[in-house]
């Protein structure tokens, strides 16, 4: 393999690839990656401040010998696979992230759909990310923003909590708290509020005229959300109050505090509300049926939903699905299979009927056939990340809880992310500094790998597993119709809750 060492953080590594011949029938189109330890520092990754070492692993770029062309190298030069590591063998063993969460470490020798790969990096029981390493940031207590000047002091005064936080919390040499926010804490309680205030509006309107108020959430982190939300109805609706049930569905224990305190937070939470129930289990495991009308809320939750990646051949458009190949040395390739994956054939089914194209597709055969003569043309397309658990999640709804009111809130686009169409990004604090990655082919467990949404295409793909309507508006609509805006305004008028996540949508059923 070959390594590269940079000092200077904010420039951005290289790639270095090799094009090679295959045997016939081999897999289209791999890439090497090893995983670097955190001794090493991080894999191929961008800082934003400071110093950083950074290593890069070789790159092979291979192609099926039934192709007419080799692999283009991404510096514009191409090179015979020479002395490099040999790639993993099709003996790997193929294994599913339901699989892989029985081993006590990252698996070895396998070969896992990009989908179990990240749900894995995130979910692992033992040491994925958000059971290990995830701490979600919460202003100690709710932000003042009427005693500010404007936003600029609004992030400054952010800066210096998140500064405090790390002093207390990040030590040079422990790397093992990753810290994030979401709207839902910096913004509390209002940012709830208006939540439960589209709540209680749509409850009152439901023709079907439920006796109580049932709502079900989804990743509730640190419960801060439900906290508010009951806390507006309470306030504002006394007698609804008395008839809510509220219900949390939490994979990650940790996420409501250290382990030890977890107990603690749970009896405090029902104390105060005691219409709570809190269940610690995935949503994709759920199989109780819920038949009474209800609601179900995921606030920034789907875009760390595990995606498969396909890629479709440019002569034919036929897609390939996109595996990762794991060596008994800790190495990652990625690399392209025929299509058989019936949970990514049929997410690619429904989409297709509700009327979307991919934008990597050419539809004209002329054009196919022209890019196919060009010198060291590429014979698939870029990158698609396909989001095939949201399609999990829709199929969970319509099974499970037939009379649902849709909730959810996500980003619809990121900046700085990987490579290709809906493409993660991929990130994580070393030494309080933020570090963006170049690939999700990085080490299990410390890094946060979170996708944008489609929303338009993810209410087409609703409404056709429900065969409900669904609406789709931005955060700033969503929060101009339901919020308090005085109450986060500041003193020149300018409202953070407005203006910052403007690369936020709401899907509301």
């Amino acid at each position: 393999m070959i390594s590269l060492a940079m000092q200077q953080v904010g420039q951005r590594v290289g790639q270095r690839g090799v094009a090679a011949w295959a045997q016939p029938g081999a897999l289209l189109w791999t890439r090497t990656h090893r995983p670097a330890a955190f001794a090493r520092h991080v894999s191929y990754c961008r800082g934003d401040k400071g110093t950083v070492l950074l290593e890069h692993s070789q790159q092979h770029l291979l192609q099926a010998s039934t192709s007419s062309h080799m692999a283009d190298h991404p510096d514009g030069l191409l090179q015979q696979l020479a002395d490099t590591d040999p790639l993993p063998s099709t003996a790997t063993v193929r294994m599913t992230a339901a699989e892989a969460a029985g081993l006590r470490t990252p698996p070895t020798n396998a070969r896992m759909l990009t989908r179990d790969f990240i749900h894995t990096s995130l979910y692992h029981p033992g040491y994925g990310y958000f059971s290990k390493n995830a701490y979600i940031f919460s202003p100690p207590e709710p932000i003042q923003f009427n005693a500010m000047r404007d936003n600029y002091a609004f992030m400054n005064h952010l800066g210096q909590l998140y500064k405090d936080l790390e002093d207390e919390y990040i030590h040079a040499h422990d790397i093992a708290r990753q810290v994030w926010h979401t709207p839902t804490e910096l913004f509390r309680p209002y940012y709830g509020y208006a939540i439960a205030k589209h709540v209680v509006d749509q409850f009152k309107l439901d023709p079907r005229g439920a006796d109580c108020i049932v709502l079900y959430e989804i990743g509730a982190g640190n419960g801060t959300l439900m906290t508010n939300i009951l806390d507006y109805i309470a306030q504002h609706e006394p007698a609804l109050y008395r008839t809510v049930e509220y219900n949390i569905i939490e994979i990650s224990t940790k996420l409501a505090g250290r382990q030890e305190r977890a107990s603690s937070a749970r009896r405090q939470l029902t104390a105060r509300h005691p219409g709570v129930r809190i269940v610690n289990k995935s949503i994709f495991e759920w199989d109780q049926p819920v038949q009474e009308p209800c609601f179900f809320i995921a606030m920034e939750v789907i875009d760390n939903f595990a995606h498969d990646m396909v890629r479709y051949d440019i002569a034919t458009n036929e897609p390939r699905q996109g595996v990762v190949l794991v060596g008994d040395d800790g190495n990652y390739l990625e690399a392209y299979e025929p299509l058989t994956d019936p949970l990514i054939k049929r997410y690619l089914d429904v989409r297709s009927q509700a009327g979307y194209q991919s934008p990597v597709l050419s539809p004209s055969l002329r054009v196919r056939a022209q890019r196919a003569l060009l010198p060291f043309a590429a014979n698939m397309t870029e990158p698609e990340f396909v989001p095939t658990m949201a399609l999990v999640l829709m199929d969970r709804l319509a099974t499970f809880f037939p009379n649902h009111r849709l909730v959810i809130a996500d980003f619809d686009r990121l900046p700085d992310a990987v490579p290709g169409v809906d493409a993660p990004v991929v990130q994580t604090r070393y030494q309080g500094k933020m570090v963006a990655c170049s690939t999700y082919l990085v080490q299990p467990g410390w890094f946060d790998i979170f996708f944008p949404t489609n929303f338009e295409l993810l209410r087409d793909v609703y409404r056709a597993v429900t065969g409900r309507q669904a609406d789709v508006v931005t955060q700033h609509d969503f929060l101009r119709k339901n919020a308090d805006l005085p109450a986060t305004s500041t003193k020149s008028g300018e409202n953070p809750m407005l203006s910052f996540y403007e690369n936020f949508k709401f899907i509301t059923s």
